[in-house]
């Protein structure tokens, strides 16, 4: 106690947790936003983390018999904003995952192609992405990212 209280920055010491350079996002052959975390610090128990995007979008399109996309209104492009929770437990006080992030990517909803076309995942992007470790107050910026499956 007599310790403590001769040394009060002990009590205020930060948790050292980090994220390291390769945290990164990027775009699966789904069309799913990916993050590879990968931080530093966090001790031995169960760490929660949030992401969010500012802007998700994914477009989907109709493509006829003969491969092509025809020049008529038949696309569509979804955009939302996201927010998912995940919860990790570390091993030796480190968290190194890759994850698919839940509601991504956005759903075609109704959209539905004519007769005799098919309906296609065409493009998804992700930008404004914020990955925060809650349980330690420790966040990071990841850049935008996309991917095109089909061009027009």
């Amino acid at each position: 106690m007599l310790l403590l209280a001769a040394m009060p920055w002990l009590a205020l010491a930060t948790s050292g947790a980090h994220f390291f350079h390769d945290t990164t996002d990027s775009v699966a052959s789904n069309g799913s936003l990916v993050i590879h975390i990968d931080e530093a610090g966090v001790g031995q128990n169960t760490v929660n983390y949030t992401v969010t995007v500012a802007n998700a979008t994914a477009t989907y399109a109709c493509i006829n018999g003969g491969g092509n996309h025809p020049q008529a209104a038949n696309k569509e492009t979804f955009s939302s904003n996201i927010a998912s929770d995940l919860s990790f437990t570390p091993q030796n006080g480190r968290v190194d995952v890759t994850t698919s992030i839940n509601g991504t990517p956005l759903s075609a909803g109704n959209f539905s192609c004519p007769g005799g076309q098919t309906l296609v995942f065409a493009s998804a992007t992700y930008s404004g992405i914020t990955f925060t470790d809650t349980t330690n107050s420790v966040s990071i910026s990841l850049p935008d990212v996309s991917r095109t499956f089909v061009n027009f």
